[in-house]
């Protein structure tokens, strides 16, 4: 791929998702778009690239987004912000709480809703509390897997054994074990997509937290304050955003406060 086609690749990628590809990630675009390419039959990049920006439907574009998206997660990833999560509902339990709403930004492939939904209903017990969860990613593909909500046994590693027999129905496929969440949990997410680069969100607020971890660090610095300010607005006072430990807000102008790395509430 010549770097002038990979420049219209990236200028293509940041206009419809934001993300800010640097000069090392040719390789990896034409890798990626190597399966688009054979599928519509196309011999060149400059074909694939032509054909991306005359296409009028715009499906090629989400298709394209799809591959060049990262979908890097895992169960109970950065686990002490499920630990946070679990000491302040108790917190808002001891004070009579009863609705939580809470928004998973980069939701992939259903990995991080899924362990906010187990950690949510661990605390709740028996108490009865209107619990739900945003789940949000650009990739279509992604949403797909994580509504379908079916994993490898390997995957599942880092999940305890009490909450796999809880919280999922196993399986056997092709003679390997797969795990499917349950209605228990699917009942508590509503998945959709969502560009995070284009606020404002059609949400119209009041959430008590906000995980968008793993994500900003695709932005540049223009993309993450819009978004860090669209959260600031959709958050309830006193409400919390969670983001990735690599991941800092000290470039970004706002209100709020940081109550230790990665984790800020809103004052």
């Amino acid at each position: 791929m010549d770097h002038q086609t990979f420049n219209k690749f990236r200028e293509i990628v940041y206009d419809n998702s934001g993300i800010a590809l640097n000069d090392t990630k040719e390789a990896m675009v034409s890798a990626r778009i190597a399966k688009r390419m054979r599928i519509l039959g196309f011999d060149t990049h400059q074909q694939y690239l032509q054909f991306l920006l005359t296409e009028e439907s715009g499906n090629e574009i989400t298709h394209f987004l799809d591959v060049i998206s990262t979908n890097v997660t895992s169960f109970f990833r950065e686990s002490s912000h499920f630990d946070f999560l679990a000491s302040v509902m108790t917190k808002w339990f001891d004070k009579g709480k009863q609705r939580i709403r809470i928004w998973s930004a980069a939701a992939s492939t259903g990995e991080e809703p899924y362990s906010i939904a187990m950690t949510m209903l661990e605390c709740s017990g028996t108490r009865n509390v209107d619990m739900r969860i945003l789940a949000t990613d650009i990739s279509t593909s992604a949403l797909v897997k994580a509504q379908k909500g079916v994993y490898s046994s390997a995957t599942l590693d880092g999940v305890q054994d009490s909450y796999k027999k809880r919280f999922f129905v196993s399986e056997k496929q092709n003679n390997e074990f797969y795990y499917k969440a349950n209605d228990q949990l699917k009942k508590m997410i509503v998945f959709r997509r969502l560009n995070l680069s284009s606020p404002p969100f059609p949400m119209t607020g009041q959430l008590d937290m906000v995980f968008c971890r793993n994500v900003m660090i695709y932005f540049d610095t223009s993309v993450r304050t819009r978004l860090v300010n669209e959260i600031y607005r959709l958050l309830k006072p006193s409400g919390y955003l969670l983001t990735g430990h690599a991941e800092g807000l000290t470039s970004i102008k706002t209100e709020l406060k940081c109550l230790e790395p990665s984790i800020y509430q809103k004052q």
